[in-house]
């Protein structure tokens, strides 16, 4: 089974970081490939960095040379999947979804850690479009910024476990989201210090796209992600010649 792990923005070591995660819980015999886009921000904080990865992520999915058997989207609360739904015929995992459900499973309500205050309201809204909201305690911000996740990651664990804490006694969650495809990996420490469980949503979305792999299952086409009806669509897809295609 070949997974394609597709970063939202152009920050290659954060692709490689979270590849590494997805591949130490991903099950023997899964192939993790790591994609970072052509173009694009070095970080996702906004509307406008979310809608610029959500074209620069379907351009590297379908100029990906090789088979595949699903896509993860790494990047919470960020625009894209269902564009490449209509365009694939794989299972295709968005980290923000496949958090929260899999949250649901683990409490009665569960809040979100991310990053920068003005990416909240973009969290809420792509929650509430997925029907997941309801269970939803709150969304926090850490106060750090995506690149700062790497170049600070002590500080940055420090302040996930303080919001993790306050969303725990104060607004009653008891699972805790890491709301962003940069802090892969910090889960382990932030349950030690919060005592309560803690999703990744890179790990989410590996198990839950090895599972529908196994199942057979993908995306119904026979309505809202039918494939795209044959049209002319000019500078579609994308070419970038010289920039090089990384993975």
């Amino acid at each position: 089974m070949r997974i394609l792990v597709a970063n939202v923005n152009t920050t290659q070591s954060m692709t490689d970081s979270i590849a590494a995660q997805a591949r130490s819980i991903a099950a023997p015999g899964t192939e993790i490939i790591g994609l970072t886009p052509r173009f694009g921000a070095d970080s996702c904080e906004g509307n406008f960095e979310s809608y610029l990865a959500a074209i620069a992520v379907m351009d590297r999915v379908v100029n990906y040379p090789e088979p595949f058997d699903a896509v993860i989207q790494a990047g919470y609360g960020e625009h894209g999947r269902e564009g490449l739904q209509e365009l694939l015929d794989v299972p295709v995992v968005d980290i923000t979804e496949a958090a929260a459900s899999t949250a649901m499973f683990l409490g009665h309500k569960y809040s979100v850690i991310t990053t920068l205050d003005r990416a909240v309201p973009l969290i809420e809204d792509r929650l509430k479009l997925a029907g997941l909201d309801a269970r939803c305690a709150s969304v926090r911000a850490s106060g750090m910024a995506v690149l700062e996740l790497e170049e600070e990651p002590g500080r940055a664990v420090e302040a996930i476990i303080e919001q993790a804490l306050l969303a725990v006694r104060g607004d009653k969650a008891e699972v805790i989201v890491l709301g962003c495809g940069g802090m892969a990996g910090l889960d382990e420490k932030i349950r030690q210090r919060a005592g309560v469980p803690v999703v990744d949503g890179v790990a989410a979305a590996v198990t839950i796209a090895e599972s529908l792999v196994r199942m057979r299952l993908s995306t119904s086409k026979v309505r809202t992600y039918a494939t795209p009806r044959p049209k002319t669509v000019i500078g579609w897809p994308l070419v970038a010649a010289d920039v090089p295609a990384t993975h």
